[in-house]
């Protein structure tokens, strides 16, 4: 929910109060790490152009990195964005999250002067199969709590259902807006639908093994499109506490991008 927003000096600077349907499974008090990450988007996207643009076909942001320094608390936060290296055709774009009196998370992003190169476009992974294939699910695992899980759709092509263990496969749409009274922008809901990869694709069982992600980076060959998301995630778990979630992405046209989490695994 909104509670203002400014710009001075090349600097916004927007106020936010969480609503229950940020909060994550595990604790009440604190938000699923993927509303938040979309909220720093929505600030990089609303970033003017930082000078006169030879970016004839407009921007594109070609890649994000969510850095997650603590919890984010299911209250108020404030953002801040700004352009740290401006440029004709490439900028590089940064936000920051804080509640109360620290940063909570920190996000940079590389925003690409976009041109026409659809002649030469290759490389695309095939399309994942359509939702007509897949099966809604709606029900948490026990000890889960509602909150975010409750704000999200979850249409399941295989992996069976959240917390799982293996790959998963499936497609993610948002049931209510990342904030009070505006549409979502595509590149804001696939940013909610990434951070959810390590939840598709748990690797061990979530009664006995935390795995939690640091970071989250986002690559993107091409702007999404629409309300929903897929993703097809796998996780690999080092002998030693790490482990690393990734995934690819699409929109209802393809294939879009590619995404990273690391993450810190260890016995509950």
């Amino acid at each position: 929910m909104p509670r203002g927003e400014q710009t001075a000096d090349g600097v916004t600077h927007a106020a936010f109060d969480a609503t229950p349907s940020t909060t994550g499974p595990w604790f009440a008090d604190a938000q699923h790490m993927g509303p938040p990450s979309a909220l720093l988007v929505r600030a990089l996207e609303r970033l003017p152009e930082s000078r006169a643009s030879g970016a004839q076909g407009g921007w594109r942001i070609a890649r994000v990195t969510v850095e997650v320094l603590g919890a984010v608390p299911a209250g108020p936060v404030t953002v801040t964005a700004g352009v740290e290296r401006p440029g004709r055709t490439i900028e590089l774009l940064s936000a920051t999250m804080r509640a109360g009196d620290r940063d909570v998370l920190r996000a940079r992003a590389w925003r690409l002067a976009a041109s026409d190169t659809s002649v030469v476009a290759q490389g695309q992974a095939a399309a994942l199969p359509g939702r007509d294939d897949a099966v809604v699910r709606t029900e948490r695992p026990d000890g889960w709590l509602p909150g975010f899980l409750d704000a999200i759709e979850w249409a399941w092509l295989d992996g069976g259902r959240l917390g799982d263990e293996g790959p998963g496969r499936g497609w993610i749409r948002m049931r209510v807006p990342l904030v009070e009274g505006e549409e979502p922008s595509p590149a804001q809901r696939l940013m909610v639908a990434a951070d959810c990869a390590n939840g598709l694709a748990a690797p061990l069982d979530v009664t006995r093994w935390l795995f939690v992600n640091t970071e989250l980076t986002v690559h993107l060959h091409r702007a999404p499109a629409g309300e929903w998301t897929g993703v097809d995630a796998a996780t690999v778990v080092g002998p030693d506490g790490l482990g690393t979630c990734s995934a690819t992405l699409f929109d209802d046209d393809g294939h879009t991008g590619r995404i990273a989490q690391a993450l810190t695994v260890r016995a509950r």
